[in-house]
């Protein structure tokens, strides 16, 4: 007989995983979450945490990750053979924070630490991550999905509404889902990476290192106290040798670590170590069924831009949200066709660039190539879907999905930009709010721009018989309205005091605009009124 478990089964525990699981959990949805290997993973694998990710941990509510994350070290180069410093490099643009960006830098941590603030935060919600446990096969129908698990060679069968295959690029569930994985395999560049426990005259611990030696071989160390106070991330990068041989055996990792490093070494330990072959490739689709798939499991890339980790984590935040409103009957299953139709073209565009930052590294064998901050990813958009709603946006030309920020232009499909020091109305001690301290992955935010109160009493009017648990409405009144608290059905009245918000969502004063704010931080609506507002939620939910 099968055991009918939670509604979702998340398959993978890395960062994806995790973050689906708690999306959903956030979202009131119970998650089940499994992962193959018997023990958590280890190693710093893919560090880098850009601003629009950082941004995501903030709705989620998991300050650690910034907290705990450190600036990437600037890059230093070498004269070949020598220690003697040829320049310093940024590892990414520097740029300053902003009331609409707080979130303004590249920021480094592992994924081992950073998967265990993740299980940590699951565990709020009784959410444990079970290891050693295998999906062997599944089948699906119109009702749900039946899975075949293996654990301690005991076979456990289940039925489960969904599942999300997080299970990496080798994983069972997009193989079974026979989606295609359209791409190539690069040999002209193969990497070993690792973590490394090591010391080197000269070597100081502030910087990341590049060596290059004559032949065909780059390396670059970076020093991280997370694993020691002698730990290191390693890559090594090559065409001609036998990397597979050399992440298997100890010794041959020392010995090509040494004859790049003109330096005295002493090795402590290899902690971790693995060959990674550059894949360039994704699926035809996210989803079939009731079943899905995110993050390596969708698509794989070159290591250059570090946007794969964090593409990932973006993809089942996009979905999560979809998948509780219809899991609690809220949305028709529709709605979740959108996870494909939205994050496909972003994927395809990225995919494109990290290609040809891999190109550029090949040809002049240097790290980093100077990037712009379109690898912030802040740009990024779905001005294209079917579920976006804008009554002001002028029809123009289509814009790239994996787009540059642009400030001075905002629409329906745009990442929302932050504001601070917006005063609540009768709000006492926390009188002061932030828009980012206010959007959440379980409900759509209502943001309603009005010169005074009552131009916003229609409106909400007319929002008042919504879901509170989904649909929460916010009034921003510019810094010239009176803060004298008075009744109002809206959740929140804000004053922007120092028309943060009023400047980065583009509105005048005298104005009236509407934006609604979906759960993953994305504009759903730019509209004038109550029926534009209404317009979009119909997109979303089956009853408005």
């Amino acid at each position: 007989m099968n055991t009918t478990h939670p509604p979702v089964l998340v398959v993978g525990a890395g960062p994806v995983g995790l973050v689906a699981a708690l999306t959903l959990l956030q979202n009131g949805i119970p998650v089940r979450i499994i992962d193959k290997d018997p023990n958590p993973h280890i190693g710093q694998r893919g560090p880098g945490i850009w601003p629009r990710t950082l941004e995501l941990f903030n709705f989620l509510n998991v300050p650690e990750i910034n907290n705990l994350a450190k600036l990437p070290p600037l890059v230093r180069s070498y004269r070949p053979g020598t220690l003697e410093p040829l320049k310093d490099s940024p590892l990414a643009p520097h740029t300053e924070p902003t009331p609409a960006i707080p979130f303004h830098t590249l920021k480094m941590i592992g994924q081992q630490l950073l998967d265990v603030v993740m299980r940590n935060h699951l565990k709020k919600f009784s959410c444990s991550v079970e290891m050693g446990t295998e999906l062997r096969s599944f089948e699906q129908s119109d009702e749900g999905v039946t899975v075949v698990l293996a654990k301690n060679s005991m076979i456990e069968i289940i039925d489960t509404q969904w599942m999300i295959g997080a299970d990496g690029a080798k994983g069972i569930v997009r193989k079974q889902l026979g989606l295609n994985f359209l791409g190539e395999t690069r040999d002209d560049v193969r990497v070993v990476t690792g973590d490394i426990c090591l010391k080197g005259v000269g070597l100081d611990r502030v910087h990341l290192h590049r060596f290059v030696n004559p032949g065909e071989l780059f390396m670059i160390l970076r020093p991280t106290d997370e694993i020691a106070e002698d730990g290191w991330q390693f890559s090594i990068f090559g065409s001609e040798l036998d990397l597979t041989k050399v992440a298997q055996i100890e010794e041959l990792v020392f010995e090509m670590i040494a004859s790049l490093v003109p330096t005295e070494v002493t090795f402590n330990k290899l902690v971790w170590a693995s060959e990674f072959r550059t894949n360039i490739r994704m699926v035809n689709k996210f989803s079939e069924g009731r079943v899905f798939v995110a993050g390596d499991a969708a698509h794989v890339h070159s290591p250059f831009g570090g946007q794969g980790l964090n593409s990932g984590l973006q993809d089942v935040f996009n979905l999560g949200w979809k998948l509780a409103l219809v899991e609690k009957g809220l949305a028709d299953k529709s709605l979740l066709e959108t996870y494909n139709a939205e994050r496909l073209p972003v994927i395809s565009e990225m995919l494109e660039m990290t290609t040809s930052i891999l190109n550029q590294t090949i040809t002049i064998r240097d790290m980093p190539i100077r990037r712009g901050t379109i690898l912030f990813m802040l740009g990024i958009n779905c001005r294209f879907s079917n579920i976006i709603l804008d009554e002001f946006a002028i029809p123009r030309r289509p814009i790239n999905a994996y787009g540059a920020l642009d400030e001075g232009h905002l629409e329906a499909g745009d990442r929302a930009p932050d504001a601070p020091n917006m005063l609540q109305v009768g709000g006492g001690d926390s009188a002061m709010k932030t828009l980012f301290g206010l959007y959440r992955p379980w409900y759509h935010t209502v943001l309603v721009f009005v010169p005074n109160l009552a131009d916003a009493a229609l409106i909400l009017g007319a929002l008042e018989a919504c879901d509170k648990r989904v649909v929460r409405t916010i009034v921003v009144l510019p810094s010239s309205a009176p803060v004298t608290p008075v009744a109002s059905p809206a959740d929140l009245v804000l004053v922007d005091q120092e028309s943060y918000a009023y400047s980065a969502y583009l509105v005048e004063a005298n104005q009236m605009k509407v934006f609604v704010i979906r759960p993953d931080g994305v504009i759903g609506a730019v509209v004038r009124g109550a029926e534009g507002v209404k317009k979009y939620l119909s997109k979303i939910f089956l009853e408005v």
